[in-house]
């Protein structure tokens, strides 16, 4: 075989993700291969918030529109988290071997792909064994990445602190949930009220949450002297905001002095809304967090949490969470599977993480 015939989901402009889609086919020539280069047959290929929001072209990173792969118009591959498999190296391939998984270093790689050819050096190994779960090694530079961030980078948590977050149930949520645990630190999980509140209580305390409440119970005042007592007078010294609007407001006020404040997300589509007297008294810290320019602007910070993580799975505290996965057959697949597989996942996205699968 002297090519492959790959297939890619792109976008020549911007807009609503399941208009501007479309499918790619082009072919990766084995026999041209650059010495540092590596082919690649993609294993899984997550569906992120940041995914679509590029795609629509709001979000602040957006890999350039090329015609590096001979689109008839400039274009980008969609994705940005994913995970591989080595099908080929080059003569100087060091780090690298046929069979092995990896991931890319950097953000806008293009993941919604069955096939990529890259350099070593914008590739991460992970270890292929029974212990690192394909999820796991798929999803591990967004989510988990982002939780052990705000949880070390910001403030100098120690065993036994306190720190609270809204969107518990999130994969960021669910993360910081088992990240904390590990750590020895306490936390106090916000969910919205369901009628299975209590499967969904269970679960997160299985994972290692220490107390979980309902927005009713963050909103009202009376209860914030439940948690004064579950937290035995320690201040809580960090909180972790998705939500934004009255939601943050009411977890803000649970903070100690001196806290930090991380916002990640605005799932309610409300700004962050903070009472004057939460900085002045208590001098409140509030940062925004934002995973892709911690790369950026901490040299390593991707390969060192990468890292801590894998130990953490090695150990055996971090447990794989469930996804909502698309099971694609490689061999057998079409233009219209693979193109229906993202709308797919596009559409059931708010349900929770969705992973196209290639087998």
């Amino acid at each position: 075989m002297s090519s492959i015939k790959a297939k890619a989901v792109m976008y020549s402009s911007y807009g609503d993700p399941s208009s501007v889609i479309n499918i790619h086919n082009y072919n990766i020539d084995l026999t041209n291969l650059k010495s540092d280069e590596i082919i690649m047959q993609t294993l899984a290929s997550p569906i992120n918030p940041s995914d679509i929001n590029q795609i629509q072209g709001v979000y602040p990173s957006k890999p350039p529109l090329t015609t590096e792969l001979g689109t008839s118009e400039p274009s980008a591959v969609a994705g940005n988290e994913g995970l591989f498999k080595v099908i080929a190296i080059g003569n100087q391939v060091s780090k690298f071997q046929i069979g092995d998984w990896c991931i890319p270093s950097g953000a806008n790689f293009g993941t919604w792909r069955t096939h990529a050819i890259s350099n070593e050096s914008n590739l991460i190994k992970l270890p292929n064994d029974s212990k690192l779960s394909l999820n796991q090694a798929a999803t591990i530079t967004v989510n988990p990445s982002s939780a052990y961030q705000m949880l070390t980078y910001y403030i100098d948590l120690k065993p036994g602190d306190w720190f609270i977050q809204n969107g518990g149930n999130s994969q960021v949520g669910k993360a910081a949930i088992q990240i904390g645990k590990k750590l020895g630190l306490n936390s106090i999980s916000i969910v919205r009220n369901r009628p299975d509140l209590d499967v969904l209580k269970n679960e997160l305390y299985e994972l290692g949450a220490t107390k979980v409440i309902t927005e009713d119970e963050n909103s009202d005042k009376e209860f914030g002297k439940v948690i004064k007592e579950w937290t035995k007078g320690k201040p809580i010294k960090l909180g972790l905001n998705s939500i934004g609007g009255s939601n943050l407001t009411n977890m803000a006020r649970k903070l100690g002095h001196d806290a930090m404040l991380l916002t990640y997300g605005g799932m309610s589509m409300k700004p962050v809304s903070l009472p004057t007297s939460l900085f002045i008294f208590k001098n409140l810290t509030a940062k925004g967090f934002w995973v892709t320019e911690n790369i950026k602007r901490i040299p390593g910070s991707r390969e060192d949490t990468i890292n801590k993580l894998l130990q953490f799975i090695e150990d055996g505290d971090f447990k794989d969470v469930v996804n909502f996965e698309i099971d694609l057959n490689l061999n057998e697949l079409t233009d219209d599977d693979l193109l229906n597989a993202f709308k797919k996942g596009l559409k059931d996205s708010s349900k929770g993480k969705q992973i196209v699968k290639f087998t």
